[in-house]
């Protein structure tokens, strides 16, 4: 018991040092190599704990050259972009130009709906309102909003955005309407309209087959924000 206690308390100190000369973040800026070493430094030490038996210094040793090569990639990192590209990753860009990059959500494993809880977490409840959306390396997203004082051209940032003729009977947050090519049927009924409606209007746009799109929303004043799929690249 005394052997553990003595281990317990050298963990602590020794965990805390080597945490304050590797550096700290904030929990949310960690990037997955440091969760990765945070991770790994836990569990030695909670085995130096448990592990009474085996001589402290077996896991004490590893947890040090950790703590050294972290501060030595850390070093080396503020030195070369590319070293600091591949050890902590770089932003992705998810929504350029106010158009959605859906091959940048598949690389980074992300669907639709997990895009709009990114943007609502940014108290931005309507995506035509985005210029830029970036996915950090830490996992949080980066949003940019429109200049409202200057006029966006659509041929310029390909979406289209404009209001309905008729408004729709509904009081709330934007409603997706076209998630990944597929009519979201209960979405149309609870803005009182149908399958047949938002076939014709997103023939307004030149879009005759619902597979074209990859997002489509509407918000209570009627405004429309339409997304196309990309084009896949030529072979």
């Amino acid at each position: 018991m005394t052997t553990a206690l003595l281990r317990t308390l050298f963990s602590y100190f020794f965990l805390l040092v080597m945490l304050r000369l590797m550096g700290k973040r904030e929990l949310g800026k960690l990037s997955v190599f440091d969760v990765v070493i945070s991770i790994m430094l836990a569990e030695m030490a909670v085995l130096a704990i448990e592990e009474i038996d085996k001589p402290a210094i077996l896991f004490y040793i590893p947890m040090l050259l950790i703590g050294v090569l972290e501060i030595i990639m850390a070093y080396i990192s503020l030195k070369s972009k590319k070293v600091r590209d591949i050890v902590d990753g770089s932003a992705d860009v998810i929504i350029e130009n106010g158009e959605i990059r859906e091959a940048a959500l598949q690389r980074n494993r992300l669907n639709m709906d997990d895009l709009l809880v990114h943007l609502r977490q940014k108290n931005v409840k309507n995506i035509a309102d985005v210029e830029f959306a970036l996915l950090e390396p830490t996992g949080q997203m980066s949003v940019f909003l429109k200049e409202r004082k200057e006029p966006v051209k659509r041929e310029d940032i390909g979406l289209t955005e404009r209001a309905q003729s008729q408004p729709v009977s509904y009081k709330g947050l934007p409603i997706p309407l076209i998630l990944d090519g597929r009519i979201r049927t209960e979405a149309l009924h609870k803005i009182g309209q149908n399958e047949l409606w938002l076939k014709r209007e997103i023939r307004k746009y030149g879009i005759r087959d619902i597979r074209e799109v990859s997002f489509c929303s509407i918000d209570e004043r009627g405004v429309m924000y339409l997304d196309k799929k990309d084009k896949p690249p030529l072979q």
